[in-house]
């Protein structure tokens, strides 16, 4: 087996990847939705279901702009978070592959996922890295709760999405643009304490 190589995407975008723990992620609000308008550190946001939020920036927010990546990005014992879809034979095929950037938080697990029906999220590190008969068959490792870490292969197409981040700022956060928030916790006026966002720069976050 080869490693691809050279240099989610990241970040997961770079935000990607702030992703909490199954437990922490039931806890917090997952944002996916456009700039309404950015007022200090409050910016509104129309979710993709149409209900209108507020978000609070923290003050040392990390802001990540999702930009285009590709295959060649992803090196060995890079963290990735891979939204997948099972094939009829069972086989995880992926439909966005994110790299996060070295050194941003990240959190290791697979669970179901709501990007769409159907779907899960493996964040994990790459461990090898194949040409399989229709894609590149990438097995990752990612955590277990309570138990030895685990693998999964997961088929990389033609038709994958591969981003990653690179730094953002507050003047970034333009209206009609698409932001992905993985968890924040509601404040008690029903607002969102947010404290890593990503933004549309090339491509939208994961919408």
């Amino acid at each position: 087996m080869r490693i691809t190589s050279p240099v989610f995407v990241a970040a997961t975008l770079a935000a990607t990847f702030a992703l909490g723990s199954v437990s922490a992620q039931a806890q917090n609000v997952r944002v996916r939705g456009t700039i309404e308008k950015l007022e200090g550190n409050s910016l509104a946001v129309k979710s993709r279901d149409g209900t209108e939020l507020k978000l609070v920036l923290r003050d040392n927010v990390r802001i990540g702009g999702v930009v285009k990546a590709s295959l060649a990005d992803v090196k060995a014992s890079s963290n990735v978070a891979i939204t997948s879809r099972p094939r009829p034979d069972g086989t995880l095929e992926a439909v966005e592959l994110r790299i996060a950037p070295a050194g941003q938080p990240f959190n290791s697990f697979h669970s179901e996922w709501d990007l769409m029906p159907n779907s899960f999220m493996t964040n994990g590190s790459l461990q090898t890295s194949v040409t399989g008969v229709d894609g590149q068959v990438l097995t990752v490792r990612h955590k277990v709760l309570g138990k030895a870490d685990e693998e999964k292969r997961i088929v990389v197409t033609p038709k994958t999405i591969i981003a990653t981040t690179v730094p953002g700022t507050r003047d970034d956060l333009k209206p009609g643009l698409k932001v992905f928030v993985a968890g924040a916790p509601k404040l008690s006026d029903g607002s969102l304490d947010v404290a890593a966002i990503q933004f549309e720069k090339e491509i939208p976050p994961p919408q």
